[in-house]
C-alpha cells in the first residue's frame, strides 16, 4: 500500500450514508460493467454466489450500510468506511472484530484500469462476496484474531497468508483455474493474467501451504508471479484453526524466499 494518496476519505453522515456525485457513480457504473462479464467467467463459485447474494447496484456506488445489513444476516460481518490507509494493527483488529474496513472513496477516471491503493469498488466488489460464506468470513477473522496478538514485527509476515488467499488465491473447479480473490475479482488485468496468462507466459502457481505464504515477498504494484492454487477449500478453513502466530514465528526462523519480482525503481 503506498504511504501517501491524493484521496480523501468520505465521511458519512449522522445515518451512515455517504455521498457519491453522478461522475462517481457513473466510474461505478462503468467499473461493474466491465468486470462483471470476467468474474462469472472466471472467478469461483464462492465468489459468484456471494456476489448474487449481495445484489449489488450497478448504476450506482452502494452504501455500507446496505451491504452490512446482507453480510450481518448471513454471517454477522458489517463494512465500516475508512480512509485508504489504516496501520496493520487496527486492520487486524477489525477483522477480529468481525468489521471490514472499506477505503470510502471511488477511484477517478484517470485511475480506471488500476489504482494503487484500495478503493470502494476493489473492498465492496473485490472483498464482500467471500464474506457471506460462513467459512470464509470465520477464515478471515481468524487471521484478524492472530494479529490482534501478533507483535508489530510480525505484522508482515501475518498479511502474507492473508495477501495470498483472501487477496489473491486461486482455486480449481472441474479442473478449471478459477479466482478466489478480492484482488482477483477488481482487476481486470490481474484476474486474467492469474487464471490464463499472457503472450504464452504463465505465473507461477503453488500449491496451499500456510508456511510456504508467509515466507513469500509480494509486491503490490504489479502482476503477482506468484500465486496459490487452493484446491481443497477445507484446508483453507481448516487453517483458521492453527496457531497461526507459531506458523509465523517458524516462517521467521526459516525466512523468506528469495523475490520472484525485480526491486521496484526509486522514485
Amino acid at each position: 500500500m503506498p504511504k501517501s494518496t491524493e484521496y480523501e476519505a468520505k465521511v458519512p453522515d449522522a445515518e451512515g450514508h455517504i455521498f457519491y456525485d453522478t461522475e462517481e457513480d457513473a466510474v461505478w457504473h462503468d467499473l461493474v460493467a466491465r468486470q462483471l462479464p470476467e468474474v462469472m467467467r472466471h472467478m469461483a463459485k464462492p465468489y459468484t454466489d456471494g456476489l448474487a447474494r449481495l445484489n449489488l447496484p450497478r448504476d450506482r456506488v452502494p452504501q455500507c450500510t446496505e451491504v452490512s445489513k446482507v453480510l450481518m444476516a448471513a454471517t454477522g460481518w458489517r463494512v465500516e468506511p475508512v480512509p485508504a490507509l489504516i496501520p496493520f494493527g487496527r486492520f487486524f483488529s477489525m477483522l477480529a472484530d468481525r468489521t471490514f474496513p472499506a477505503a470510502s472513496f471511488i477511484r477517478k477516471r484517470k485511475h480506471f484500469d488500476y489504482i494503487e491503493e484500495p478503493d470502494i469498488f476493489h473492498e465492496v466488489f473485490g472483498h464482500t462476496p467471500l464474506l457471506t460464506d460462513p467459512r470464509f468470513a470465520a477464515f478471515s477473522q481468524a487471521i484478524g484474531k492472530a494479529g490482534a496478538r501478533a507483535a508489530k514485527e510480525d505484522y508482515s509476515w501475518l498479511i502474507r497468508l492473508y495477501w495470498f488467499s483472501i487477496e489473491f488465491g486461486l482455486t480449481t473447479e472441474d479442473g478449471v483455474t478459477k479466482g478466489l480473490g478480492s484482488g482477483l475479482a477488481s482487476s481486470i488485468s490481474e484476474l486474467k493474467w492469474a487464471v490464463k496468462g499472457e503472450g504464452g507466459k504463465v505465473p507461477e502457481r503453488r500449491p496451499f501451504d500456510v508456511l510456504d505464504m508467509l515466507r513469500t515477498p509480494y509486491r503490490i504494484d504489479i502482476l503477482q508471479p506468484v500465486y496459490f492454487v487452493i484446491d481443497d477449500l477445507d484446508s483453507l478453513f481448516a487453517a483458521a484453526e492453527r496457531d497461526l502466530l507459531a506458523d509465523v514465528r517458524e516462517a521467521r526462523a526459516r525466512g523468506l524466499h528469495a523475490p520472484k519480482y525485480p526491486e521496484k525503481a526509486a522514485s
